[in-house]
């Protein structure tokens, strides 16, 4: 039934394979969608939308879809509704002693299978006999009969209320398109993919795994495990460029530095700032004040670290060939801005360049260059999710 739906799922690039088709099978055979349309709405929603991206995606593929569904599944419900009404008009046909005495030689279970068994065997309208499914007859289920005694099924109903389509139709979540500029929100929880935690600190935690295996090892005498509690283990090292080209989207990165800043899965995060490029140092606000030469924060931060690099990457070409040192910004012998770059890319295992410039403008002679040292995404959702991605692989990053 859902099969073609699922393909147009696929169709409008929502990502949904052979596990959501299980999950849902699985899902409709619990009966978790109440036999009904707006059932299977809130269900196939909840298995098949991984991401608030694709939420109008869904909405404009159940529209295609099941556009007509509803509306003769409504025709089909009034024509059984008008047909009770028919066989409440009539009196019922009356049960014979010999009927009676074979239902009240039925248990709660028994009539239960019966009904079960009715149900996958009767495939057409019956009205006033002792077997099948109908109206004003002896049998112990239907309506308008002798069904509804105490020891029958009364079959009735009440339509839903509401529309799936009309649901569907709203597409609250139009225009939510993956190459718009991220909230503090959606930062937040795409920067939540790059916790990691390790357990250390004082065994005070109850292994329950290790407990039970224990004791089982130990012929059933209860030996209980400890071991330590799981911790935060991501480190990042955020650096922001300021100023300048950058003004533009400061309320951009303001945001970006606010989810960063709110993370509580982080076992450290440092912030520093830069100005187009980094000269052996960086700078612990964004006035500028309190450098740090970079052989220093190198020294600090370990190659396990995550790097994140923050900037449109624009300058003048002649600005990533200026010479500076840790502790002199401008100094003749020491390696160039492109050179300091490169050595931040080779000392971080992970490491990613987000820039808030669409990537239209990646054309700049100074981006491609920078783009050929770091992987550089765009300051996007799309684009901060695949960040996230690539730093939260494990292992050195390839060149």
């Amino acid at each position: 039934m859902f099969v073609g739906f699922l393909y147009e799922l696929r169709r409008r690039k929502v990502p949904v394979g052979t596990q959501e088709a299980l999950a849902l099978a699985r899902a409709l055979e619990a009966g978790l969608h109440d036999s009904s349309l707006e059932g299977f709405y809130d269900v196939a929603r909840s298995l098949c939308v991984h991401t608030e991206a694709h939420l109008d995606a869904f909405d404009q593929a159940f529209l295609t879809h099941f556009k007509g569904i509803e509306e003769k599944g409504q025709a089909l419900a009034e024509e059984l509704l008008q047909w009770l009404r028919d066989a409440a008009a009539k009196p019922p046909r009356e049960r014979t002693a010999e009927e009676s005495a074979a239902l009240d030689a039925l248990d709660a279970a028994a009539l239960q299978a019966l009904f079960e068994q009715r149900m996958r065997e009767q495939r057409e309208r019956h009205d006033g006999g002792n077997r099948w499914i109908g109206t004003r007859g002896t049998s112990p289920f239907g309506h308008a009969g002798l069904a509804g005694a105490p020891e029958g099924y009364r079959i009735e109903g009440e339509g839903g209320g509401r529309s799936a389509l009309k649901t569907a139709d709203a597409r609250l979540y139009r225009g939510y398109r993956d190459d718009q500029v991220l909230d503090t929100r959606a930062m937040g929880m795409a920067l939540r993919k790059l916790r990691a935690f390790t357990r250390e600190g004082v065994p005070d935690e109850l292994d329950l795994d290790g407990t039970i295996d224990a004791t089982a090892r130990n012929a059933g005498e209860l030996e209980v495990v400890l071991r330590p509690p799981r911790r935060p283990d991501t480190r990042v090292l955020l650096l922001l460029d300021v100023g300048g080209s950058m003004t533009p989207h400061a309320h951009l990165v303001d945001r970006l530095f606010s989810a960063a800043k709110q993370a509580t899965h982080f076992k450290e995060l440092r912030t520093h700032y830069f100005h187009n490029c980094v000269y052996g140092r960086v700078y612990r606000t964004e006035r500028f004040s309190d450098p740090i030469p970079l052989p220093s924060l190198l020294a600090d931060c370990g190659p396990h670290w995550k790097l994140v690099m923050v900037g449109d990457a624009l300058m003048a070409p002649y600005e990533l060939m200026l010479r500076s040192s840790g502790t002199d910004l401008f100094d003749p012998d020491g390696p160039e801005g492109i050179v300091w770059l490169m050595q931040l890319a080779e000392h971080f295992h992970r490491h990613a360049w987000l820039n808030p410039e669409p990537q239209s403008a990646w054309w700049a002679q100074t981006v491609r260059t920078i783009r050929k040292v770091f992987p550089m995404y765009p300051l996007t959702l799309a684009g901060l999710g695949e960040a996230v991605t690539h730093l939260a692989r494990r292992g050195a990053a390839r060149a």
